[in-house]
């Protein structure tokens, strides 16, 4: 058998490992031709009742002369339990079944006979064996495998440690009392891993003890934590969750500190956070100065400034203990100056834009009476023909005579004030006078004699004849009425007298130099003669 058995795995070396190993069990099966049926495995709990069954499937051409069942313990020796011939009936030898054990049904059946087992106990499990004896056969068999089952009793603990840097025990686990014996592992996040023990319980059962080890650091306490249970009596397996303990010193964090604290800033506040295990039991608040602010009020764990200034500007330590020791925190408060109100700054900037576009207006409206003066300086200036002879005068206090321009009631134009109209004489009407240059009154033609035109004061008349103090005020009053130019009714012509190399050119550069400007308004030459 043995030798045939080794020649066909030989033969199928050249083949593919898994035909190989069908082939093997079919022709083992073929040749050993077990006509005895039983089952292979029966589990069964302790206290309950078990059936063995046992069958011969096809005893055509031998004859059943007897059916024995064996018990063979997983340690010890083989030993018979049952025997049942067909002349001599059922017996039950001395065995560690004995008085447990019946043949079933009853009578036995020479074709079929099963067997009881009550109240089974975790010593019963093994192998019991149907044996056959036949003729002219001989003995055939079958095996069947009791499974005796034990539910564990499964548990999970936590242990609690101290953070430090060699690896210790932080979690147990068992599985009590079972059959077979369980299976642990562990679930965790944490930097470890689990070893497990296993040993004898009572009624052939197994315990099964597991720890879970690693260096526990204050980073793990809290951390989930889980032992799993596989056992054949359970449907799935059981998981017991923890929650790592691992006891720390307090880890302490000051929050609040945003980096703005400027003069006259309110209500800033500091929290103390702190973490530890055990609970921390006191909370500490100082400075590195040694004196706390006036301006601080600390409640707990809360330090609250109710005005910023420089007193503040200090490190502040919050301190924080345990059973275990004592953690620290500080933060260094930088005091700043306040910072520009933005609706300040913008009454600020309306004032400046506002000066600014006031000196524009100003210096605008300077240059705009500058334009206008150096206009009529140059307006007074005569450009016409050879003929023209022109003479122009401020208003007196004293009224014309001839009544010709301006009168000494209320409806004159010069009474009273240097404001008085310009007159500008013309022999001829073909010559323009000064004052239509200056966009003044057109000049009156009277039978070719000479015209009197009458201009309105401009602004710079009015501003040069409130310029004149009384001195010069008098000056002009004082002057002989043969002098004034109103004092002639006839109108007679004002002698130039001009270089004898211009004497056809009585407008040109000539007469430009000669015009001089007076502080009430008028323009005198230098070189006429009045007569």
């Amino acid at each position: 058998m043995a030798r045939h058995d080794a020649r066909n795995w030989h033969d199928c070396s050249k083949m593919t490992g898994l035909l190989c190993l069908v082939a093997s069990i079919l022709l083992q099966h073929g040749v050993s031709g077990n006509r005895v049926k039983v089952e292979s495995e029966v589990p069964s709990y302790p206290g309950q009742t078990v059936n063995l069954h046992c069958a011969f499937t096809d005893p055509s051409g031998n004859q059943l002369t007897m059916v024995t069942w064996i018990y063979e313990p997983k340690d010890g020796e083989r030993i018979n339990i049952a025997v049942f011939h067909p002349d001599f009936g059922p017996n039950y030898p001395e065995s560690p079944v004995s008085g447990r054990v019946t043949f079933r049904p009853t009578p036995p059946d020479m074709r079929s006979p099963s067997i009881e087992i009550s109240d089974v106990r975790m010593t019963d499990e093994g192998r019991y064996i149907c044996e056959y004896a036949t003729y002219p056969r001989g003995n055939e068999q079958g095996i069947t495998q009791l499974v005796m089952l034990a539910k564990p009793r499964n548990s999970a603990s936590i242990v609690t440690v101290q953070a430090g840097t060699k690896p210790v025990v932080v979690a147990k686990c068992e599985s009590a009392d079972g059959r077979p014996a369980a299976r642990i592992s562990w679930v965790t996040t944490a930097n470890g891993n689990g070893t497990t023990v296993s040993k004898a319980g009572e009624g052939n059962t197994m315990t099964i003890n597991s720890e879970y080890r690693m260096i526990p650091t204050a980073a793990d306490n809290g951390k989930d934590i889980s032992c799993v249970v596989a056992h054949r009596t359970q449907d799935k397996a059981e998981s017991l969750p923890l929650k790592l303990a691992v006891m720390y010193a307090p880890q302490v964090t000051i929050v609040g500190y945003d980096n703005n604290w400027y003069v006259g800033r309110t209500n800033v506040l500091l929290t103390c956070q702190a973490t530890g295990n055990p609970a921390p039991h006191s909370v500490l608040w100082k400075t590195m100065s040694g004196e706390m602010p006036d301006t601080v009020l600390i409640n707990e764990n809360e330090l609250k400034v109710l005005k910023v200034d420089d007193a503040v500007n200090t490190t502040f330590v919050c301190e924080v203990k345990n059973r275990i020791g004592t953690g620290r925190d500080q933060v260094t408060a930088m005091v700043r100056e306040p910072p520009v109100n933005p609706s300040q700054a913008g009454v600020v900037a309306g004032a400046v834009i506002g000066s600014l576009l006031a000196l524009l207006l100003v210096a605008a409206l300077i240059a705009v009476l500058v334009t206008r003066s150096r206009r009529q300086q140059q307006g007074y200036r005569a450009n016409g023909g050879s003929d023209i002879k022109t003479r122009i005068f401020g208003g007196g206090k004293k009224a014309s005579k001839n009544g010709t321009g301006a009168g000494t009631g209320s409806g004159g134009v010069g009474g009273g004030n240097n404001n008085g109209p310009i007159y500008v004489y013309n022999e001829s009407s073909s010559h323009q006078g000064l004052a239509e240059k200056n966009n003044h009154h057109q000049p009156l033609t009277m039978g070719g004699r000479p015209e009197v035109v009458a201009t309105t004061p401009t602004a710079q008349d009015i501003l040069l004849s409130n310029e004149l103090d009384d001195a010069e005020r008098r000056k002009f009053d004082e002057l002989e009425e043969e002098e004034r130019y109103d004092h002639f009714s006839g109108g007679a012509p004002i002698l130039q007298l001009r270089p004898p190399h211009d004497q056809g050119d009585m407008i040109g550069d000539y007469l430009d130099d000669d015009m001089e400007s007076q502080r009430d308004g008028s323009v005198i030459s230098r070189t006429a003669v009045y007569v």
